[in-house]
């Protein structure tokens, strides 16, 4: 009799384990996570520990909208790739992209104007004032014990609630039909050169580039090396599309630092097939599409599942094709940690944030003229 029930009770926990899965009990019981989501709840965080519970309520919700930082050509490719993850959510994005839409929103969150948005955009310009509009759901540590498919370098680590799904790298360019390969540059130092002095290259006058040199460097080093490009003399340029499309075209042979994906993006776009954009190490790189759950989310469920999905690596390869080349270099297999990976870098980090403006304000006034208009 004993023997059959001890038979019957093993089946019955074997149904449940196999009906559950082993992930999801080993989840519930892990002591690391229960710990996780104490301490989280402790410093004012929200932390759900299970997956069953995040699709059940995103099932409830059925619709999300984003306020996005990527161009609207990858929208259609996000839609569909996340539509076939979860049919059940509705998603509409919408995107917000400048310093004064920035600045605008925030004053709008500020006045609890706007009520309507799930995730919203964290621009650098405003970064920790956007921050604060943040839901406090502890998205670092729900990454960290797996309930969150997201590499917890992605998220800033200080306020564990914003995810920075793609990076921007600086590269140089130049139209290989003005200048012989032998006099390219080589290092971020050969701008200083004496041939180069004299309208012989382009520079930024928002140098949002110059910034993740100070964490290889030292900003003591960022600033004399702004100072001695400014005796060269430069070509002062606003905005990389521009300035791309006039070196493709002839009118410049050398940008000293671009954006890597703009100067993609004109190299596709370049009908003669002359501009060149070349990666010197320290490669500089900065993280970006900043996103977070809005504070007052109607949809806060589903909105994790977005967040989740865009360190995807359906997500990363639209950011690589579409955009082009905004993935992270924390996602595996993406084309940017493909290029990064063994290279030396100056890389911007969450910790450094906090001086990234002080930094590119230095640059502006070594260059010498008034600040960059950032805010």
């Amino acid at each position: 009799m004993h023997r059959n029930l001890s038979q019957i009770l093993l089946f019955v926990l074997a149904a449940i384990f196999c009906l559950a899965g082993p992930d999801r009990i080993a989840a519930q019981e892990s002591p690391k996570l229960l710990k996780a989501k104490k301490e989280a709840e402790t410093k004012g965080f929200t932390f759900i520990a299970s997956r069953d519970e995040i699709i059940a309520q995103a099932k409830k919700e059925g619709r999300l909208r984003v306020l996005f930082s990527l161009t609207p050509e990858s929208y259609p490719h996000i839609s569909k790739a996340f539509k076939q993850k979860y049919p059940f959510i509705d998603l509409y994005l919408e995107e917000i992209t400048g310093t004064d839409a920035a600045q605008r929103f925030l004053m709008e969150l500020q006045a609890g104007l706007r009520r309507d948005w799930d995730i919203i955009r964290v621009s650098p310009d405003f970064y920790s004032d956007l921050a604060g509009h943040a839901k406090k759901i502890d998205l670092l540590g729900m990454a960290e014990q797996g309930v969150l498919q997201i590499p917890p370098q992605m998220i800033d680590a200080e306020r564990r609630n914003v995810i920075h799904a793609g990076s921007a790298l600086g590269s140089m360019a130049y139209n290989k039909e003005m200048i012989s390969q032998g006099r390219v540059p080589n290092t971020w130092e050969d701008f200083l050169k004496p041939e180069f002095k004299g309208r012989k290259f382009l520079v930024d006058i928002r140098p949002l580039n110059f910034a993740p040199f100070a964490a290889a460097f030292g900003e003591e080093w960022l600033v004399n090396y702004s100072r001695k490009l400014k005796e060269q003399e430069p070509v002062w340029v606003r905005g990389h599309t521009r300035a791309l499309t006039a070196m493709a075209s002839g009118e410049y042979a050398l940008y000293q630092l671009t954006n890597y994906h703009s100067c993609a993006l004109a190299q596709r776009q370049d009908p003669r097939k002359v501009l060149v954009c070349k990666l010197i190490e320290p490669i500089p790189a900065r993280l970006t599409v900043p996103q977070a759950i809005a504070h007052n989310a109607p949809r806060p469920y589903s909105a994790l599942l977005f967040l989740e999905f865009l360190a995807s690596s359906e997500a990363q390869k639209i950011m690589d094709d579409i955009e082009p080349l905004k993935s992270s270099i924390y996602a595996t297999g993406s084309e940017l940690e493909k290029i990064t990976k063994g290279k030396k870098m100056a890389l911007e980090t969450t910790e450094s944030f906090p001086r990234t403006e002080k930094r590119i304000d230095m640059v502006v006034e070594a260059f010498g003229f008034p600040k960059a208009d950032t805010k």
